[in-house]
């Protein structure tokens, strides 16, 4: 019943999540919020100092093709020889390679360009959904949720969820 009850959640999270991401594709596929994107950015931009730049750099870096390989190879090499966890492997695995093509996918389909003014790291291609966002979100959520099961403890698992969060 236990197991039928998280399928339950794990599915309704994912129609949430679906529906949350399509309202987001239809506000910027249809233009309705670049008229906005000057305004947020300036405010955004109001609060730039050297220290929170410096913040916002590291985790930047958490979330960087370097760090999420590597963290990544950790995994996959103590799912299989520590935990011996095959099937988790096979999700891991599944997600960590889906996850760039997905995005990639998403991008040629919305085209959206990346705002043109006061950059602090130089990129190229579209800007939606963003890259760097999505593999963060992939592999700090796939462990999050391989992980979640393997902690008996409500505090062990809230500190799991806040410190995921926080990564993503």
């Amino acid at each position: 019943m236990k197991l039928k009850f998280q399928f339950t959640m794990a599915f309704m999270l994912s129609i949430f999540s679906l529906l949350c991401f399509s309202g987001m594709a239809i506000l910027i596929s249809g233009s309705k919020i670049e008229a906005s994107d000057d305004s947020i950015i300036s405010f955004i931009q109001g609060f730039e100092s050297p220290g929170l730049t410096a913040i916002m750099k590291g985790f930047t870096f958490i979330g960087s093709t370097p760090s999420v390989a590597v963290i990544s190879l950790f995994s996959l090499f103590f799912l299989y020889k520590v935990l011996k966890h095959r099937t988790e492997l096979i999700l891991f695995i599944a997600i960590i390679v889906g996850s760039p093509i997905l995005n990639e996918l998403l991008k040629l389909l919305f085209h959206r360009a990346r705002p043109d003014f006061h950059r602090l790291i130089k990129i190229n291609g579209y800007s939606f959904p963003s890259g760097h966002a999505m593999s963060a979100f992939a592999v700090y959520g796939v462990l999050s949720f391989l992980l979640w099961r393997h902690i008996p403890t409500r505090w062990g698992r809230t500190l799991l969820i806040v410190t995921s969060i926080i990564m993503i």
